[in-house]
């Protein structure tokens, strides 16, 4: 089987209400003419966080506006991914190019997966889909012209390889529409008009985001051996160099000659099946830590089968003093919203997306290098005072900008206006 759907639960928009009235209010509305549109959402994996985790509620919240929202996911051969994760890397910024073995093996396994899933679209009759990052993207490109098509970029390609965006021109040039999290991650020769900005969201009701005690939180970081009366610090994220857990190991080092009984905790389960470098890094990582008995490393999903990963993510940012997100290239962070939505102060890498999230010593701290990470590790630390302070703040901003009605409403309105252009 070269595809699968994933089967999802409407889930009310409701909910959301009394946080977000009139955002709910606008979703409502938005889906008035949507309702019994058949919208396909096509991706990689429904595993992990980022993509998966934001589609998982996306596609429950548009089922809940009788929006007949169907999420499918591919199933390709294990060098594709090798493939493209090289290509992700690229439209990252990574030195290189993508040579043209991997452009003929990455085109045929694309045109290999489309000759099963286009059959099965043209068998349910879309009136709408929308392919989620580059992946599917070659694919989307193969379902017959007259359904509309968006293509859903997820990553940050401020500053993009130009051998491979070139590479991909052809067929993004066939979608009728672009989102993107941000204005510089759009390319220069795609339709302006064409080009819908959508940064995305979190849903606080998931395992992950709703609210648990501080005292809960400390009682599951009990069981890992982590000290809850001594000084946390976390980053939540994949093993990854543009995630920079070096940096943050580094930081951690400089901070711990001014706070002996600091704690670093680094927590990046491994789940999805499109990211191939993630464990061959973790190495890398556990080697740069040097067995330091407070350096906590978690990796291996099936230490939380007890407690899940979410559950656990969520006691680690509740739980923590400070929370790290130290990218260097980040299209959005959600882990950053996440533990805003927890009024955590957090100190956050100088990339685009984190950019888009944290307005600089108002409700978080944006930094450039370990020495720096550090000065503010320490200055929040001992002063408790300001990180609640950036916390509140921060929360605030999470609700009224990163929660699930707006990015619905703007998904939706994406919709409408591509439907409506392909009516002309």
């Amino acid at each position: 089987m070269v595809f699968e759907e994933i089967k999802i639960l409407p889930q009310s928009i409701g909910a959301y209400r009394h946080l977000d009235k009139a955002g709910v209010k606008r979703a409502i509305l938005a889906a008035t003419h949507l309702k019994g549109k058949r919208v396909f959402h096509i991706n990689s994996t429904e595993k992990g966080g980022g993509v998966a985790e934001m589609l998982k509620g996306q596609v429950a919240l548009e089922r809940s506006l009788k929006i007949d929202s169907r999420w499918l996911v591919i199933r390709p051969k294990e060098e594709f991914f090798q493939i493209t994760k090289k290509i992700h890397n690229l439209l990252q910024g990574k030195a290189g190019f993508l040579s043209g073995k991997e452009q003929r093996a990455y085109l045929v396994e694309s045109y290999r997966i489309a000759k099963s899933i286009v059959p099965f679209l043209k068998k349910n009759s879309p009136d709408l889909i929308v392919i989620h990052d580059p992946q599917p993207l070659v694919v989307g490109c193969e379902i017959p012209s007259e359904v509309p098509r968006i293509f859903r970029l997820h990553i940050d390609t401020s500053t993009p390889s130009a051998n491979t965006i070139e590479f991909l021109r052809p067929f993004l040039e066939r979608y009728n529409a672009l989102i993107v999290s941000g204005d510089e991650y759009s390319p220069s020769w795609f339709s302006k008009k064409k080009i819908h900005v959508i940064m995305p969201s979190i849903d606080p009701f998931s395992e992950k985001n709703r609210r648990i005690s501080v005292e809960e939180a400390r009682e599951i970081l009990m069981q890992f051996n982590i000290h809850p009366d001594r000084p946390i610090i976390a980053q939540v994220s994949r093993f990854d160099p543009w995630k920079d857990p070096m940096g943050v190991i580094d930081a951690y080092y400089r901070t711990k000659n001014k706070i002996p009984d600091l704690q670093l905790l680094l927590v990046g389960i491994f789940q999805a099946y499109d990211d191939p470098e993630a464990l061959q890094y973790f190495e890398t990582v556990k080697r740069h830590a040097k067995g330091d008995p407070d350096i906590h490393l978690f990796s291996d999903p099936r230490r939380f089968v007890e407690i899940g990963n979410d559950m656990f993510v969520n006691a680690v940012q509740t739980a923590s003093d400070v929370i790290l997100q130290k990218s260097t290239r980040e299209g959005f962070g959600l882990t950053v919203t996440e533990a805003m939505w927890k009024g955590k102060a957090v100190i956050g890498g100088d990339a685009s997306g984190i950019r888009f999230q944290i307005k600089n010593g108002k409700d978080g701290f944006i930094v450039s290098d370990a020495k720096k990470a550090s000065r503010l590790i320490i200055k929040l630390i001992k002063n408790p005072g300001l990180a609640a302070k950036i916390g509140k703040a921060a929360q605030k901003k999470v609700v009224k900008k990163f929660l699930r009605p707006r990015y619905i409403k703007e998904n939706l309105d994406a919709y409408n206006a591509v439907l409506k252009q392909n009516k002309k």
